[in-house]
């Protein structure tokens, strides 16, 4: 039985895969953003400020140094650099630009996920402080040429139940879709543009960071990265804020409310993602002249799949979806369930990413013959279907969000029993008094 003839149809402004925007690369928007507003700031880290045309230019000779090392379209090649610099940046648009897709890993991560995570991926090199580092696989042998939409943009990796992360590849035409659909979502009286200051705070291995990066690159704005030390103190940030003349900021609702409500003065855009929102933050941060938005996506459905705009009232949204994007709510047989029910979020549309594992991929991106789609993701979590949006209600698994990162227990559960001495392990999430 398929949606069309089960006894719930799926709303239609769920089903908005014929709205995708058009067909290009990161690269593209890039290239489109640095001809608009070639003199406007594109980078800067408070030590050095890049205006467009100065980006282009170092991006341009960053491509030239790995071609010359072989580097080239459809490898695949590792970044684990200091967060906080413009190098780590002008290393993930020339990764892009030579028609590679990047690997990010924290600098601060232990070696061992590194080397997991480059061995998982095979890429042909690292790129490091000290420069190019060569990685398990082999180059393609093709030549640095600018992507197409077919090409990965990036693989990030995500917790797995098993204790091996699941690599995730999202191609260019997904990139690129998600950021024009944000563009269209987002201060639509006003847009961002060169002027607006966004705040990079995220790790380059949470795909949350692709957002602040694109928001700011889309529109010709400045991204501003923060130092990983004030990003972990939380408190200090906020003053930074301020100090930095940020204008724009994503981030998870546990860092945004250890702020005060004046460190955000000058914010017009204030995006939250990567966990629950309480009713409570959205009521004081969503004040005249600034638009507050919930995102919700997996890294499987590139990013964000779906948002609200909060206005301070009632229970918080997750929305409705992007243009490109489908959305259904199914019961326990995979049917659509009516409006006001609960059942488990399934995506699809034009954000679908894949797993580099191939049998990972067939298992969670199989097809659904109950919605007539030939391949969606479903997402294991539970929402309750609402004509004006979804509303988030758990997982129907033990995966957990800890700071906006997925973390698998199971994962965790298999590193400490692997610990010298250990013979059994269990994880549970605490939360503080402060909700933390």
């Amino acid at each position: 039985m398929t949606a069309a003839a089960s006894a719930h149809e799926i709303p239609p402004q769920y089903l908005l895969s014929p709205l995708a925007p058009e067909p290009r690369t990161l690269v593209d928007i890039l290239n489109d953003t640095a001809r608009r507003f070639p003199d406007a700031p594109a980078l800067d880290d408070g030590s050095v400020q890049l205006t467009y045309s100065e980006l282009i230019a170092d991006v341009a000779d960053s491509v030239a140094w790995l071609a010359a090392r072989g580097i080239g379209r459809g490898d695949k090649l590792g970044i684990r650099m200091p967060s906080g610099s413009y190098a780590l940046y002008v290393a993930i648009l020339s990764v892009l630009a030579c028609g590679a897709a990047y690997v990010p890993v924290d600098a601060d991560d232990p070696d061992e996920r590194a080397e997991l995570v480059f061995g998982e991926a095979n890429v042909v090199g690292v790129i490091t402080e000290q420069g190019l580092i060569r990685g398990p696989g082999s180059s393609r042998g093709w030549r640095a040429a600018a992507p197409l939409g077919r090409d990965d943009a990036w693989i990030i990796f995500t917790s797995g139940s098993t204790g091996t992360p699941k690599g995730v590849a999202v191609t260019h035409r997904s990139a690129a879709a998600f950021v024009d659909a944000e563009a269209r979502m987002f201060l639509r009286d006003n847009p961002i543009g060169p002027g607006d200051r966004v705040l990079a705070g995220l790790s380059v291995a949470f795909d949350a960071s692709c957002e602040e990066m694109w928001l700011a690159w889309r529109h010709g704005a400045c991204l501003v990265p923060a130092p990983r030390s004030l990003v972990r103190s939380g408190m200090d940030l906020g003053p930074w804020l301020v100090s930095r003349d940020i204008t724009v900021v994503s981030t998870v609702p546990t860092l945004a409310a250890l702020w005060p409500a004046e460190a955000l003065e000058a914010v017009r855009l204030l995006i939250f993602g990567g966990e629950a929102c309480p009713p409570e933050l959205a009521a004081r941060l969503a004040v005249d002249g600034r638009e507050v938005w919930n995102t919700y996506g997996p890294t499987e459905a590139t990013v964000v799949a779906c948002a609200a705009q909060l206005d301070g009232q009632g229970p918080v949204s997750i929305g409705l979806p992007l243009a490109g994007w489908d959305l259904a709510v199914v019961d326990k047989d995979g049917m659509p369930v009516a409006i006001g029910e609960v059942g488990e979020l399934v995506i699809g549309g034009v954000g679908l990413a894949r797993y580099l594992d191939p049998e990972k991929d067939a298992e969670k991106y199989a097809p659904m013959p109950t919605l007539g789609w030939n391949r969606a993701y479903r997402s294991g979590d539970l929402v309750r279907l609402e004509a004006d949006g979804l509303y988030f209600q758990g997982r129907a698994d033990d995966q957990v969000k800890v700071g906006g990162r997925r973390i698998e227990l199971g994962e965790v559960d298999n590193a400490l029993v692997h610990l010298p001495g250990v013979s059994g392990g269990a994880a549970a999430v605490r939360k503080t008094a402060s909700g933390t």
